[in-house]
């Protein structure tokens, strides 16, 4: 099942052409070592109802190589302990890892500017961590206890922050949302957009064509993002869907196909798409990537996939191993800066799990409080049996 992602005798291919790329790339150096990297992305975008595309060859410097190492490590160490937290019984509930995905996100993070919005499903706590929140903050949401995001009231699914629009439980229903993000970007003229993402299981449902319409008619600034991991839930995209290029997808909305597991990649087609959808119209990105676990913590992930096959992508895709791998032997970073980070982020996310596991939940009279974000009326309407005052303890985040 890796047709999509690649084909099984590429891989090898592929690893030699990463190799022959950081050869080759143009590297400036100071003192012998390496400040910025000129490099081609491994694999090449495809293209739907565009003349140009991307650039193919991006620049990368020091210190972005060292931020984004950084910030996939991290996730991937956050969605480490996520597991084990849930393991243990102290995360209850849904929880979805992004593990083998960290460079859709932190790519996409990458090419985002301050006027900028994304929404997506429910595997959201390395975005969440991207758009401003703490390890711990993320953490302690997951265990349910008041030093989370959202105090402890969304959990896995319903994390928010500035310009992050959540965690949306419901398949699909983040993309219409997200249209509606970049019709207010629109109408304000703040020169923003959105991400609107979702995953190649969402990608059938009927409320995605209806965005991708509106979006078209009304020329809104909205990238619709398909982050196709190659399975919804434990179906392969080609038993599911009769077109699996979901970049072509949108009908008359041009679309990119970009290789999810390259940072790089990425960082580049999201640039492009935010300087297309501000000037001309919607459009439809692809990232192709591959989720380690399950779908769920409650999915092995092996009954509908061998394990031969996870660690194969794992040896010769993974996407901070690749990364890592090319950012040594330009030179931009050392062995020893990679050790050091790695200790960092361990040291970070497990002081943020022991906070997670400590903390206090919020008292029950607390769990009644911001209903409204403008509260018109003096109390709670829609309750049986209670009569509750409406409280306002702190605004929303994006209100």
């Amino acid at each position: 099942m890796l047709r999509s992602l690649s084909r099984v005798s590429e891989l090898p291919i592929i690893v030699k052409q990463l190799q022959k790329n950081a050869a080759s790339a143009g590297v400036a150096k100071t003192n012998n070592y390496a400040t910025e990297a000129t490099i081609q992305v491994n694999r090449p975008f495809k293209l739907h109802r565009l003349e140009e595309g991307p650039a193919t060859e991006v620049k990368l410097t020091k210190d972005e190589a060292l931020k984004y190492y950084t910030q996939m490590q991290t996730i991937r160490r956050l969605e480490t302990a996520a597991g084990n937290l849930y393991k243990e019984k102290i995360i209850r509930g849904f929880c979805h890892l992004y593990s083998g995905q960290e460079a859709c996100a932190v790519g996409m993070k990458a090419a985002m500017r301050d006027v900028d919005n994304i929404i997506s499903a429910y595997r959201v706590h390395g975005w969440t961590y991207l758009m401003g929140v703490s390890p711990a903050g993320v953490l302690a949401e997951l265990t349910g206890v008041q030093g989370g995001c959202a105090r402890g009231k969304g959990g896995s699914m319903h994390m928010y922050s500035p310009n992050f629009y959540g965690g949306n439980g419901i398949v699909g229903a983040q993309v219409p949302l997200g249209t509606g993000v970049g019709l207010a970007c629109k109408y304000k003229g703040n020169g923003g957009m959105c991400l609107a993402l979702y995953g190649d299981g969402a990608a059938n449902q009927g409320q995605v064509f209806e965005a991708y319409n509106m979006a078209y008619l009304w020329k809104l600034p909205v990238i619709f993002v398909c982050e196709n991991n190659n399975y919804g839930m434990g179906t392969s995209s080609e038993r599911a869907s009769c077109n699996t290029d979901y970049y072509t997808r949108g009908d008359a909305l041009p679309g990119i196909w970009v290789d999810g597991m390259d940072v790089l990649a990425v960082r580049s087609a999201t640039e492009f798409a935010i300087n297309y959808v501000n000037t001309v119209g919607p459009l439809v990105m692809e990232t192709n990537t591959y989720r380690y676990s399950g779908h769920s913590m409650s999915d092995p992930g092996t009954s509908y996939r061998t394990r031969e096959e996870i660690q194969e992508v794992r040896q010769k895709r993974d996407p901070i191993t690749s990364f890592k791998e090319l950012c040594i032997e330009l030179g931009l970073i050392t062995a020893d800066e990679v050790k050091a980070i790695d200790l960092k982020v361990r040291k970070e996310v497990d002081e943020a799990t022991a906070f997670a596991k400590s903390d206090a939940e919020l008292g029950v009279s607390h769990l009644w409080t911001d209903v409204y974000s403008n509260n018109l009326e003096p109390k709670l309407r829609g309750t049986i049996g209670f009569d509750l005052d409406h409280i306002q303890e702190r605004k929303g985040v994006n209100h």
